[in-house]
């Protein structure tokens, strides 16, 4: 009798097992741009609200999480950050460094601590891999980045999708001209990865180099600049990535309700829709 209860018991958990992961790996995150370079007030509140109502897996920033740059203020915003999140602390928060969250040798102490990891990291989610890069003191990606990430892409070749994620858009002048010959470009072809995204210019931008996106992200709370029109890529919001097996879908969500599509953006802003109201 005992044999048996343990038995039914085991069976359960096994289904249970399966019904919670589905069979292709399906699920979706939220890919978060700036909150500060003169945070506005309200927006990235207003935007948790909005990510927390879709119940994401997880959540990847592209830094610039506090207003920094004042070794005296730091600890005081990195803990007000936590009182603003403590709501949705349920949800795993993955932090790149921005140049606004580390600038000197106490911020980046600070930065690990409150975030909870170095300034360059990886994780992977069922079939999906990250790659956090380091760029908040310097435009460039440093040999020492460039060397991280290689060993790391190598180690986990067999992921089907991968992500490469930094502050800075590094990569933005190469790409814009279609150099195919930069290294990182030639990193990411030799892996497979599929998406470079960054922050930093508040501006959403997408453009295409021999099958990788490399993606800039919309502010969620940094001022506007230059133009400050919608479809120039001037907006607050967040971006939500559903992946199912090797597929991956973006939304591109505003904070005032609307949505759009990867492919609807361009490297100047609006692409196929540049009449979109």
């Amino acid at each position: 009798m005992l044999r048996t209860v343990l038995y039914l018991l085991l069976l359960a958990a096994l289904l249970s097992l399966l019904v919670a992961a589905p069979p292709d790996g399906s699920f979706h995150f939220v890919l978060l741009g700036d909150r500060t370079g003169e945070a506005q007030p309200g927006v990235y509140e207003r935007v948790w609200r909005q990510i927390a109502a879709e119940h994401p897996a997880f959540v990847v920033s592209v830094g610039d999480t506090i207003q920094g740059l004042d070794d005296a203020a730091a600890d005081t915003e990195w803990r007000q950050i936590r009182a603003t999140l403590r709501p949705y602390q349920r949800i795993p928060l993955y932090l790149a460094p921005g140049n606004h969250d580390v600038w000197s040798p106490l911020s980046e102490k600070l930065f690990q601590q409150y975030s909870g990891h170095s300034l360059h990291y990886s994780f992977d989610h069922l079939q999906t891999h990250f790659t956090i890069l380091d760029n908040s003191r310097s435009e460039r990606l440093s040999v020492e980045e460039m060397n991280f990430l290689e060993n790391d892409l190598a180690s986990h070749a067999g992921q089907p999708v991968k992500f490469i994620i930094s502050h800075r858009p590094s990569w933005v002048v190469d790409v814009a001209f279609k150099n195919t010959g930069s290294a990182l470009h030639r990193l990411a072809r030799k892996f497979g990865v599929r998406y470079v995204v960054a922050g930093h210019i508040h501006e959403m931008l997408h453009m295409e180099l021999d099958g990788v996106s490399y993606i800039l992200l919309p502010s969620a709370g940094g001022h506007l600049r230059l133009s400050g029109r919608y479809e120039d890529g001037w907006f607050f919001g967040h971006t939500l990535v559903e992946v199912s097996g090797r597929g991956v879908r973006f939304e591109i969500r505003e904070i005032n309700g609307r949505v759009t599509s990867l492919n609807d953006w361009g490297n100047v802003g609006l692409a196929k829709a540049r009449n979109l109201k």
